[in-house]
């Protein structure tokens, strides 16, 4: 039998037993492990702005080699059609057709030497000179970032190719075509559209050289090209506003 102490020891509702009952409050997260949440990583600003920065570059290259191309084509088709024409309607006529008196005139000659009939004796080795040019221009071209310079390769290599094409495809045979020859000016000798565009492209190259311009924008001792400095400039507004959007956060 219980004795009385044990029976109100194990009474329900007494004092004791109430303070066995409720549970003991711990500390939020005493026993529990801390995790902490990984740093975030810094954004690469360095490596996004390369990467725009030669984006840009790459961009301005292809304007450039479009320009060269678009200036090449206008002096192929120009000089080609001309020489189709001439050849056309003046060929065979006895006198030439006075264009500004007795100063310049339209007479066709073949001519199988080099530009302004030089070199008449050597036609395949101009063949292959003139292959050459347009092997060396497509290859500035690689690095072209300079305008006036895409303008004076244009005008060489549409040249080029106006004489090389009558060189591979008229009379008296493939490689030793003679050119169409047709302006005519007093004391000078006969020459084409094609030789006109390869001298202006000439002189615009020595023009561009003494002023110290490179193909690639740059200049001799001179500051960064202006490509670059573009292409700095959009790599730096790309940049700001991922910097901006960091702050607010």
């Amino acid at each position: 039998m219980p004795t009385a102490a044990e029976r109100i020891i194990s009474t329900p509702g007494s004092h004791q037993t109430q303070d066995d009952a409720v549970p003991t409050a711990r500390p939020t997260g005493a026993d529990e492990p801390v995790t902490q949440s990984a740093p975030e990583p810094e954004p690469e600003t360095g490596g996004a702005g390369a990467t725009a920065a030669e984006g840009a570059r790459a961009v301005v290259r292809r304007r450039r080699i479009s320009v060269l191309l678009v200036v090449a084509l206008l002096a192929y088709l120009i000089d080609l059609g001309s020489k189709l024409l001439v050849v056309a309607k003046l060929e065979g006529r006895s006198s030439p057709i006075e264009v500004i008196g007795d100063w310049m005139t339209f007479q066709v000659i073949r001519n199988p030497g080099a530009a302004f009939g030089m070199g008449q004796a050597m036609t395949l080795l101009f063949t292959a000179i003139a292959t050459g040019v347009i092997v060396v221009i497509w290859r500035i071209a690689r690095r072209l970032y300079s305008l006036p310079w895409a303008i004076a390769l244009g005008l060489l290599l549409g040249g080029a190719l106006g004489n090389l094409t009558d060189r591979l495809f008229r009379a008296p045979s493939v490689l030793r075509g003679h050119v169409v020859d047709f302006i005519s000016v007093q004391h000078f000798a006969v020459f084409n559209l094609a030789d006109s565009a390869i001298v202006c492209g000439g002189i615009l190259v020595v023009l561009l050289s003494f002023r110290g311009s490179n193909p690639d924008g740059t200049t001799h001792g001179g500051p960064a090209p202006k490509a670059e400095e573009k292409a700095g400039a959009q790599a730096g507004e790309q940049e700001t506003p991922a910097e901006d959007g960091a702050d607010r956060g």
